[in-house]
């Protein structure tokens, strides 16, 4: 990484965002450690598992809230002003594949003798790839503490990472199986004129096993079979259910308006065909709801295409799960399984561009007749543009792991979005929690009750969660769901955001 000068530090201490962190306790994504030499092999272990996770802040400067409490924590770098360099040096030698991002911003402030000092913030972005420490291991975050991956949570990070795929494994499938109205189609658009084992070879969609025998790829399956679940043994297929409740309900009844419906045909299939029978349920007028009779649902169709396309093609084929699309009657979920790739996250999925994790099958799908409406980067920000025009929330995304399982889920809201929604969710971009003070100031009230209510309407919608359920009502403190606590710093320090190591 390329060695940036030192964005000068305002001279008027933040003592406020230091309280702010001295309020907020260690996370998957927040640690504290005293710049002292014997915690700088633990901070770039933190570093380096931070970047294997999610991203996170590492505090230098502040010590852990075991050994001291409120503003005594505060030693400030003054201790070993030498070791900053020298970590930096160490997250620049050290750490492999080089961080792509890792800020060392300066935070002036007072020291626990009342003394002027700094501290210093490690922001560390959520890596591309798999990171490890030269001669140190590779480092995942776990609860409170970091510790080292073994082999095969490696290779697990690596396909969640889309570092390696399963689209290109050979599959121990007959050419002529392959050989479908699918295939027909798509080499007649693309002029081709070899046979199919040969034409497949030169598209890299068929590799030499280690007989030297051709054979296809996952993804020639995928895009050609006639029934790829079948060929591959494995789970690829979309699934559909409609409920009459809000929630799916596990019971001996269940809220099924109908049986489920699977489709399991080539990928170009499974997008038009899933999605054409979403079209047809949310068509189909009056339906009966929890709370009697309702309005049909009325979303922009072409946001419910972009989030079965995306489930689809971006879909991780070394889970064998399918995709399930559930339709309620106020929202619409998408699972598909797999974490999100590459660098992307819940917070960062509209700025930081896209991330292909399958690239043979969404450069081949292009390729076909009448292809799905591909956006080079720009399907999410559609998305969430097309909501918001409508008067919608925005689309809800959801990293879950159930049973050792990546999933992402993809919500779409029916219901139209609270007008103080945007204000909020920007406030908490840039401040952790908000309360109910604070909505009324967005809101342009004094009305405690309707910024309440404001409140647990967007709880009930899953867009925010209780950061402190145990307190009293009239002191919680609402933060965005799935969020870690969040820290700003480019308003400070301008773009550059400080120290690169």
């Amino acid at each position: 990484m390329p060695e940036n000068e030192t964005t000068p530090a305002t001279p008027l201490p933040l003592d406020g965002l230091v309280d702010r962190f001295l309020r907020t306790g260690e996370s998957n994504t927040l640690e504290f450690k005293r710049i002292v030499r014997d915690k700088l092999t633990r901070a770039l272990e933190s570093i380096c598992a931070f970047a294997n996770g999610e991203g996170g802040y590492l505090i230098l400067g502040i010590e852990d809230a075991a050994k001291a409490v409120g503003h005594d924590r505060v030693y400030g770098v003054e201790e070993r002003p030498a070791n900053v360099d020298e970590l930096k040096r160490l997250v620049r030698e050290r750490i492999t594949p080089t961080l792509a991002e890792a800020y060392f911003v300066d935070i002036p402030c007072t020291l626990r003798d009342g003394s002027p000092g700094n501290i210093v913030v490690v922001d560390v972005a959520k890596g591309i790839d798999v990171h490890s420490i030269l001669g140190g291991g590779t480092w995942v975050r776990e609860s409170l503490s970091n510790r080292q991956m073994t082999a095969d949570e490696i290779t697990r990070l690596r396909f969640d990472r889309g570092k390696i795929t399963a689209e290109s494994q050979l599959a121990d499938v007959p050419f002529e199986l392959l050989d479908t109205d699918s295939w027909r189609g798509y080499a007649s658009q693309r002029k081709l004129s070899r046979p199919i084992t040969d034409a497949m070879e030169h598209l890299g969609l068929a590799k030499r096993s280690a007989d030297g025998s051709p054979r296809p790829t996952f993804a020639a399956v995928l895009l050609f079979a006639e029934q790829p679940a079948g060929l591959l043994a494995a789970k690829a297929s979309v699934r559909v259910f409609h409920y009459k409740t809000e929630a799916v309900e596990h019971s001996p009844k269940p809220s099924l308006v109908k049986k489920p419906k699977s489709f399991s045909g080539p990928i170009l299939s499974q997008i038009n065909d899933s999605y054409a029978y979403v079209i047809d349920e949310l068509a189909a007028g009056i339906q009966m709801g929890p709370l009697g009779f309702e309005i049909v649902q009325q979303y922009p169709v072409r946001v419910i295409k972009e989030a079965i396309t995306n489930a689809v093609i971006h879909r991780d084929d070394s889970i064998p799960a399918d995709i399930h699309v559930r339709i309620f009657p106020t929202r619409i979920d998408v699972e598909s399984p797999g974490a999100l790739p590459g660098n992307i996250t819940v917070r960062n999925i509209q700025t930081v561009g896209s991330f292909t994790r399958n690239p043979l099958i969404v450069d081949n799908l292009r390729e076909f007749p009448d292809p799905p409406n591909l956006d080079a980067g720009e399907g999410v920000r559609m998305m969430h543009h097309t909501m918001s025009e409508s008067g919608l929330y925005p689309p809800l995304y959801r990293p879950r792991n159930l049973s050792g399982r990546d999933k992402l889920l993809v919500a779409l809201s029916n219901e139209q979005r609270p007008s103080a929604w945007d204000q909020i969710r920007d406030y908490l971009l840039k401040n952790d929690k908000i309360g109910n003070a604070e909505v009324r100031t967005i809101m342009g009230t004094d009305d405690t009750l309707r910024a309440s209510k404001t409140l647990r309407r967007l709880v009930n919608r899953g867009l925010l969660v209780v950061s402190n359920p145990d307190a009293a009502k009239q002191n919680r403190r609402y933060k965005l769901a799935g969020q870690e606590p969040v820290f700003s710093f480019s308003h400070l320090f301008g773009k550059d955001m400080g120290d690169q190591p």
